[in-house]
């Protein structure tokens, strides 16, 4: 029977250190106050990780509010300017890309889109290296680039960077964590590490951390390019199953006498609420090169694409309830697709709720995502943080310096 390792005085210090760190990320700037009151340590300990995260560069202490009398009291802040981590989200129209300071100051973006369908690796990678490249033109010499990452559409192993399935990609088993880091050395000549993760997994943890969910212990986001996937966050931890697929929310079955599916099966969630579906209760022919038309003729004429989506709203409905009776999250937050035709169909998907789900007190909070990002690139940048936030000075050793 192995022993526990024994707790050392650095043990308890890089500890303490990460905690500071993580707080300051997550709540942005505190008193020193506040971080002894947060973290339950005297303000004699705190001065002093305040004062070694300071000298690795990684927070400042500024003048804050002043109060009615007296000089303005110091916070503390992340000094995002000099630290960040690349995002990127490999969406099945287009390539997003993010340079995130540390505390979640979006530093600068990249918006490349492409065409629906396979997306040969080789030119995943050389799009990611491009936006790097791009994206570095924009932040100061000096700056501290702490890690990667990057949002898959699939299923991904994140331990071992390895991507099982990512259909509308046309990727499975693709070790991708070891070839983009292997690209980034060949470029750059350096890489630090690298996270990949399900897309919809990424979200569910951004809107957690800092978006509709914060305040709340459980979330169920919703992605919606071309089906349906799901993340799902409970008491903080992404919920992934024993195989890795839980999250393929989009695969429940609600109409067992409905469309088939491309999973095999039939009548799942996202036959009655994919993209395909929703253009053709609208009029349009389904299609990548639609869906801006359908989003044009929903402003033009709203009224008309209520009714026309109404069906549509009954399915969403329905698989929402299935999402509160199976995981009761305090909040479901609809991204993608799903969140652009929520407007039109609100009013069918909570009357829809309201015949299974009575009880208000009952039901989770269905809410739009409210970040500056897209909640999977918020997400990988997150991802990218963690071991950054988990010890702050061993990972500024190993960081790499922008010159």
């Amino acid at each position: 029977m192995l022993k526990p390792s024994p707790v050392t005085p650095d043990k308890v210090k890089r500890h303490n250190l990460a905690r500071v760190l993580r707080y300051l990320h997550e709540d942005g700037e505190l008193s020193r106050s506040d971080l002894v009151f947060l973290t339950g340590l005297n303000r004699s300990t705190i001065g002093a990780l305040v004062s070694d995260l300071a000298e690795a560069g990684l927070v400042e202490e500024v003048s804050g509010v002043g109060g009615s009398r007296g000089r303005p009291s110091l916070v503390v802040r992340t000094n995002s300017s000099r630290n960040f981590v690349l995002a990127f989200d490999l969406g099945v129209d287009r390539i997003v890309a993010a340079a995130v300071g540390l505390g979640g100051e979006v530093l600068a973006t990249i918006h490349r889109p492409r065409k629906d369908g396979p997306y040969p690796v080789k030119e995943a990678i050389a799009a990611i290296l491009e936006s790097t490249d791009e994206l570095f033109t924009s932040l100061p010499t000096g700056a501290t680039w702490a890690g990667v990452g990057i949002a898959i559409p699939g299923v991904v192993e994140t331990e071992l960077g390895f991507i099982r399935k990512a259909p509308n990609l046309g990727w499975i088993d693709v070790p991708f964590g070891q070839m983009i880091t292997e690209s980034f050395r060949k470029q750059i000549g350096v890489c630090p590490k690298v996270v990949l993760g399900n897309d919809a997994n990424f979200g569910a943890v951004a809107e957690y951390v800092r978006g509709a969910a914060t305040a709340a212990s459980s979330v169920v986001y919703l992605t919606g390019d071309v089906g349906v996937g799901g993340g799902v966050v409970l008491g903080g931890e992404v919920l992934t199953g024993s195989s890795g697929f839980a999250g393929e929310l989009g695969h429940l079955v609600v109409n067992p006498a409905g469309q088939p599916c491309n999973c095999g099966s039939r009548g799942c969630w996202e036959t009655e609420v994919g993209r395909d579906a929703i253009l053709s209760a609208a009029g349009f022919l389904p299609g990548p090169d639609s869906f801006p038309d359908f989003l044009a003729a929903s402003i033009a004429d709203p009224a008309a694409m209520k009714l026309a989506l109404a069906g549509v709203g009954g399915w969403v409905g329905v698989g929402l309830v299935n999402l509160m009776n199976s995981i009761d999250p305090h909040y479901i937050v609809l991204g993608g697709h799903l969140a652009e035709i929520y407007p039109y169909i609100n009013e069918v998907v909570i009357k829809r709720i309201d015949q299974s789900r009575p009880n208000a007190h009952t039901r989770a909070r269905i809410s739009l995502p409210s970040l500056s990002l897209d909640s999977p690139l918020a997400g990988a940048a997150e991802a990218a943080f963690a071991p950054l936030l988990s010890d702050p000075l061993h990972e500024m050793d190993q960081a790499f310096v922008l010159i």
